[in-house]
């Protein structure tokens, strides 16, 4: 892997593509007429509640693990995060035979914390208000000799999670679709740095936009500053997905370099996105993969030529939370 000037290149999603082949689900690109019809235009969905644990970060913990040697692996990993990143770093480890303990947030969706121990992880709770889930994970990793795997900023997380757009190129040209705009949620960045990575190799004028809750617009601001912001303190959204309070250090570069613009969307929008998908589509979307279908809906995207794709990224969502927003519409 190359970490100059950017972290990764697209030779290496390719890598990451042969790795995760016959392991991972080739996650559908959808068509809804109620969509595109809503929105005027051409709309394709890239649904990756549909790859395993219900979310695209299994693609990256998939190619992280299966890099580790085999004392690394006798080791153990150790990794933080609030639920998706948990469980695809839980499910890449139990197929890969490593012991993996995952820090996760004391207040993290029931759902996932029960998933992520139901695929045989050690769970480590924190306060992700008073402690730091960085902090903690390292220490930990340290004393056990075992590899940090971080949720976003690595290489080959970040390579991992761009095959999900060298599928959305060729299922596109499949389809007929000329990509006008692509949209893609953000938390740290991983997820559009490794798309917009793929994307980019045979689309170079394609926009590609990141979007995020607005209280966590960080990687927006920062692609106007031209530097590393971030979230103001106490900021919360019911996008629990997408709370990383700053852009990564190798991910930043990667999408100052290819990104377009930073969009962001309220907590209404987000929750007026899943009753839309629900309701409309027949798809159970979580908060964090739900904004960009919530940015295009509310029309914060420029207009563009050609098809939208979008990428719902998970969904992993409480019932009773899920029920309670689908009430309040």
């Amino acid at each position: 892997m190359r970490s100059d000037p950017l972290a990764i290149t697209f030779a290496d999603v390719q890598s990451a593509a042969d790795v995760i082949d016959g392991v991972a689900v080739r996650t559908p690109l959808l068509e809804f007429l109620p969509l595109s019809e809503r929105v005027g235009s051409r709309v394709l969905v890239k649904f990756e509640g549909l790859q395993h644990t219900g979310s695209f970060k299994f693609r990256g913990a998939y190619n992280r693990l299966a890099r580790l040697t085999p004392e690394e692996r006798k080791a153990g990993v150790v990794a933080w995060s609030s639920g998706n990143h948990a469980q695809g770093v839980a499910a890449a480890a139990k197929m890969l035979d490593i012991k993996a303990a995952i820090v996760m947030p004391a207040d993290a969706p029931a759902v996932k914390i029960a998933n992520t121990r139901a695929l045989g992880a050690e769970i480590i709770a924190y306060d992700r208000y008073t402690q730091s889930r960085e902090e903690i994970a390292t220490d930990l990793a340290r004393a056990r000799g075992a590899t940090l795997v971080p949720s976003f900023d690595d290489p080959f997380i970040i390579a991992g999670q761009g095959t999900a757009g060298l599928e959305i190129v060729e299922q596109a040209a499949a389809a007929g679709a000329d990509i006008g705009r692509l949209l893609v949620c953000c938390g740290g960045g991983g997820l559009v740095a490794g798309i917009a990575t793929a994307v980019r190799e045979t689309h170079p004028e394609v926009p590609i936009y990141s979007v995020e809750p607005e209280a966590f617009d960080d990687t927006a601001r920062s692609l106007v500053s031209g530097r590393r912001e971030t979230v103001a303190p106490g900021a919360t959204s019911i996008c629990d997905a997408l709370l990383a309070p700053s852009p990564g250090a190798l991910t930043f570069p990667i999408n100052k370099a290819l990104l377009t613009a930073g969009l962001s969307v309220s907590d209404a929008e987000v929750a007026e996105a899943m009753r839309f998908a629900f309701l409309s589509l027949k798809l159970v979307v979580e908060p964090g993969g739900a904004v960009a279908l919530a940015a295009l809906l509310a029309g914060k995207a420029p207009a563009a030529a050609g098809a939208t794709v979008i990428v719902m990224s998970g969904a992993n969502v409480d019932g009773a939370d899920f029920a309670r927003i689908l009430a309040n519409g």
